[in-house]
């Protein structure tokens, strides 16, 4: 027996909705990330990219636990001497709160040159509107989900 290897052309891409104030950000970041490289599907192939588009709304309300709001830190550098910037996680959500989703989802993705393909089809929204209903996204609920 042979094994099944995916071809560009054989790939069906659907469209998925989350709710960022369903669950905490790191069982978001997950489900998303599993969506986007594809792995649930039985066609996976590692080095073809399988993966469906991701709709997330409503990330005004996303929820973190303990005081992350407070403790968690993102960092950047200038490149410059004394350029390193923090920022906490509070301030960032009041900045731009789909930059946290985005820089989640994007540390639990791998590292090779599928990555920033992956990260084009995810598409996060503030409110609970989007403009993908044409598409037809079936939603899915992180609730019950373990």
């Amino acid at each position: 027996m042979r094994t099944y290897s995916a071809k560009p052309s054989e790939v069906t891409r659907y469209w998925y909705v989350f709710d960022a104030s369903e669950a905490p950000l790191g069982r978001l970041a997950t489900q998303i990330a599993t969506k986007l490289t594809g792995k649930g599907k039985p066609m996976f192939t590692s080095h073809i990219d399988c993966g469906d588009f991701v709709v997330v709304v409503n990330s005004d309300k996303l929820i973190v636990t303990g005081q992350k709001l407070i403790d968690k830190r993102y960092y950047r550098h200038s490149g410059y001497p004394g350029g390193l910037t923090e920022t906490s996680l509070g301030d960032q959500m009041t900045k731009d709160s789909t930059k946290v989703i985005e820089k989640a989802v994007r540390g639990m993705l791998p590292v090779n040159k599928l990555r920033p393909d992956r990260l084009k089809r995810l598409k996060i929204y503030a409110g609970g509107e989007h403009d993908h209903a044409a598409q037809k996204p079936v939603s899915i609920s992180i609730k019950g989900a373990k």
